[in-house]
């Protein structure tokens, strides 16, 4: 196997070349990093929290409210690059309190039906970007 990529990897990378992708569909990136890279049949997008596209605030009414905006955002992404929820193949959730586990299930469970749910973790962490109590990013075959 090593021999094979060595001898052909020049030409399987000038065939799998990273594309960058961005919609004005969700919230557009403030630093430096893009919303989505595709590359060789797999999209990889960045985690997103609860901003919303048009008003560039945050929904922060209730985790059920929060939720439902951060994966209206990934949806928006898997969309604009050619993919959708159900090619998502691994799912990374970060929650800022573990004790919200079951209502972000919920909505977590509108937009995956267990027939095409994708492998997920979720794991709490000390503190998330602007302060918000979850953030999303997935990993979607295109």
């Amino acid at each position: 196997m090593g021999l094979f990529l060595f001898v052909f990897g020049p030409f399987f990378s000038f065939f799998c070349m990273k594309q960058i992708v961005n919609t004005p569909q969700a919230p557009l990136p403030i630093g430096p990093y893009n919303q989505a890279v595709a590359f060789n049949g797999m999209l990889f997008v960045s985690g997103q929290i609860a901003l919303h596209p048009e008003t560039g605030e945050l929904v922060l009414d209730n985790i059920e409210a929060e939720t439902h905006r951060v994966l209206q955002n990934v949806q928006a992404i898997l969309e604009a690059a050619g993919s959708s929820l159900q090619q998502v193949i691994k799912a990374s959730v970060f929650v800022k309190d573990m004790n919200l586990f079951g209502r972000i299930n919920v909505v977590y469970g509108e937009y995956f039906a267990p027939d095409f749910a994708p492998a997920r973790e979720l794991v709490q962490v000390a503190e998330l970007p602007k302060f918000v109590n979850i953030e999303i990013s997935v990993i979607a075959a295109v």
